[in-house]
């Protein structure tokens, strides 16, 4: 079976990479418009509505727009945006985070690829959360830094360009950031979490971290209890893994490239401090590698094909 794909924005920073994850494979056909078409509404919602799927690579607005183009009752959708990432109607792209996630996402009409940020949060508290080991309650904290391309081709303009920039820049000080209310909802937290991202000097790559306070929890869990419950949470996927071993450090590029997402338990047993880390590609399993895995699993392909790991 060879499944038609069109990638609306297949010229910005997550299309390219979808699409070079796309090429050379017999199973798909992707649907191309001349550059000269390539904005025209009409020409647009031709091409949606003739394929099998749709993958949106747009701004939240225009992605909103791309839908309402569909005309039919077949053309699926894989939403790259923030657009429906909480909304209702969407499957959340996430295969690995639920019991029935995967083909929930097989059966699904509309997926909302998950955000990168969320990507690494969600991957650590989720399986913990309906373990019983960190209450719904607890008011978590997320700390993270990105490769710059996260920002698009407007960020990357500004950290290639010829002025200065910063080898690394805190930002959403307001603590207001877009994915926070992804991370509350798909966490099935009672708060939202507090999170603190920045960006820094290094094209693609990202850390994740969650500090947790074992020893303040009613159940007072161990490291080991949150590492074996993470295990079992991804003991079947080919793509999330759980890191063995003590860890003396991280690094930013640990998963960088791949579309792998390694998760690490590390800590003080005897002090009853965790510090939850995930390290993965923001255009990877953050961004393009999410798309084409939930795509191969709508489509009936092995999940992995056109992945890097």
């Amino acid at each position: 079976m060879t499944a038609t794909v069109f990638i609306d924005g297949a010229e910005g920073t997550t299309g390219l990479e979808i699409r070079d994850r796309l090429s050379g494979r017999h199973d798909i056909e992707i649907l191309k418009l001349d550059e000269k078409v390539r904005k025209d509404v009409a020409a647009r919602a031709e091409a949606i509505n003739a394929s099998d799927f749709v993958i949106l690579c747009l701004p939240d607005d225009a992605a909103r727009e791309a839908v309402a183009l569909i005309d039919n009752t077949t053309t699926r959708v894989i939403d790259a945006s923030t657009a429906h990432r909480v909304a209702d109607g969407w499957t959340y792209g996430f295969p690995e985070l639920e019991p029935g996630q995967t083909a929930a996402i097989a059966e699904a009409m509309r997926v909302s690829n998950p955000g990168c940020y969320p990507t690494g949060f969600l991957a650590l508290v989720r399986p913990l959360v309906r373990a019983g080991l960190i209450p719904v309650d607890w008011p978590t904290t997320v700390n993270a830094i990105s490769g710059y391309s996260g920002g698009g081709k407007s960020m990357i303009a500004e950290f290639e360009g010829k002025g200065p920039v910063p080898a690394a820049r805190a930002y959403a000080l307001g603590l207001a950031h877009k994915h926070v209310p992804e991370m509350q909802k798909h966490a099935r937290l009672e708060h939202l979490p507090i999170f603190a991202p920045t960006v820094v000097n290094i094209y693609r790559g990202m850390i994740v971290e969650v500090p947790l306070p074992l020893h303040l929890f009613v159940r007072r869990p161990t490291l080991l209890a949150c590492e074996t419950a993470l295990r079992e949470a991804y003991k079947d996927s080919p793509i999330v893994t759980v890191a063995v071993g003590d860890v003396a450090e991280v690094e930013i590029g640990d998963d960088a490239a791949t579309d792998r997402l390694t998760l690490r338990v590390c800590g003080n047993a005897e002090t009853g401090q965790a510090r939850l880390i995930a390290t993965l590609d923001n255009l990877g399993k953050g961004a393009a590698g999410a798309a084409v895995q939930s795509l191969n699993i709508m489509a009936g392909f092995d999940q992995t094909a056109g992945l890097v790991l």
